[in-house]
């Protein structure tokens, strides 16, 4: 049996035989995947398993990172946060660092495959290079609905020069004269952060990072970023807390692209301090069992986005079948539908209300999560996201025949 035979049981057969047949028109092309961190972040975790199976299907496929220093990473952090709503200001400087970090990577990078796939803003510059413009995607994991002008300015000159871009949700387009497709994000049913686990490995888990698995535990796992909302989650938690006994878990790691998350993991520390029942634990980014571990350890599971692209720690925690409260913002409505898949809120004080009140019924908690765990099954899982970036690559050749348009 091969890799992708596995995952018959989660998506059926019919659909493993359909990628082999879209594998089949793909031979002899290749397709490149550029982003800019190797590890911590969704982007780098779905390519760390959509690469490999897109090579079992015979398909000459290549993941390269670009690389930049401290000053690049920090004026892209701004960039993300601006393209996502935040205020931003962008400098002259920037735009010098910005140019001469592309520059160098294009020195580096080779830019000859049939099919680029460029992921985000920071390679969005790599475009002037590509041999073959029509058949390069922009693929947008973030918010971009109403991002901040200048933040929006900034890339955009490089963004119109791409035949396609990819966004997770439709209100993501944007208003820009090029094919856009709607491609939402996915998990990995069989790698180690969403697997199965034994009941004794979650307990030990659970144990060794001092919480008692006797007692409700409310989680976010999220990198230590301002637009997750972690201050936020305490001070939710801190409401539920008077009227429900449980402890709070703030758990993730960090990205080699994002600057502010040691900052953010601190302020949340010195916000914890003194609550015993308050746990705020940084992971590495390849911690996937222990983050597996401690979300199938939760009682209720909290993702306090203010923006988001997607969540994709949403769909992960919905596929353990767990009850998820999470803020109606970007990509996360997809997922749930309030009060079915889970619960959709848009403050604190919302937050904490659901909090408590799925504490207090642990049978309507199950429901919701079971069928938030269906809801995944049918539509975000990896399979899925690899049958359209595959028809989406071989529509390239067609184009204007099989292309969704956002008019």
């Amino acid at each position: 049996m091969t890799e992708l035979d596995a995952y018959a049981p989660f998506v059926g057969q019919a659909t493993i035989d359909e990628l082999r047949v879209l594998g089949k028109r793909m031979r002899g092309r290749s397709i490149q995947h550029i982003n800019s961190t190797a590890v911590g972040g969704g982007v780098a975790e779905i390519l760390s398993r959509l690469v490999p199976l897109t090579r079992e299907l015979g398909i000459d496929v290549h993941w390269d990172v670009i690389k930049g220093g401290e000053d690049f990473f920090a004026l892209t952090k701004r960039l993300h946060n601006g393209l996502h709503g935040g205020p931003t200001t962008i400098t002259p400087e920037d735009h010098e660092i910005f140019k001469e970090t592309t520059e160098e990577n294009l020195r580096t990078l080779q830019l000859g495959r049939d099919v680029v796939f460029i992921h985000d803003p920071q390679p969005v510059a790599l475009i002037q290079a590509v041999p073959n413009r029509s058949r390069a995607v922009w693929r947008c994991h973030i918010d971009v609905s109403q991002p901040a002008p200048e933040a929006w300015n900034f890339i955009r000159p490089w963004v119109v020069q791409y035949p396609a871009m990819v966004v997770s949700e439709p209100d993501f387009a944007r208003d820009v004269d090029i094919e856009q497709f709607l491609v939402a994000p996915s998990i990995d049913p069989l790698s180690d952060k969403n697997k199965e686990l034994e009941p004794d490995f979650v307990h030990d888990v659970t144990v060794k990072h001092g919480l008692d698995p006797s007692r409700p535990i409310v989680t976010q796992v999220s990198r230590f970023d301002r637009l997750k909302d972690p201050l936020g989650v305490i001070e939710a938690y801190a409401q539920a807390r008077r009227y429900n006994d449980c402890q709070l878990l703030l758990v993730g790691g960090g990205a080699s692209d994002d600057p502010e998350g040691h900052q953010v993991l601190q302020e949340c520390r010195e916000r914890a301090a003194g609550d015993p029942d308050v746990h705020v634990i940084e992971l590495p980014p390849d911690a996937h069992l222990e983050i597996n571990a401690l979300q199938r350890a939760s009682t209720v599971i909290i993702q306090k986005s203010l923006r988001e692209g997607f969540g994709l720690t949403v769909t992960e925690a919905l596929w353990k079948a767990k009850p998820v409260i999470a803020t109606a913002t970007g990509g996360i409505p997809l997922q749930i539908t309030h009060k079915y898949s889970g619960i959709l809120t848009h403050s604190i004080d919302g937050t904490a209300y659901w909090m408590k009140q799925l504490l207090n019924a642990p049978d309507y908690a199950r429901w919701l999560g079971q069928n938030g765990r269906e809801h995944v099954r049918h539509n975000f899982l990896l399979i899925r996201q690899l049958r359209d970036y595959l028809i989406l690559a071989i529509s390239l050749d067609h184009r204007g025949e099989t292309l969704i348009r956002f008019d």
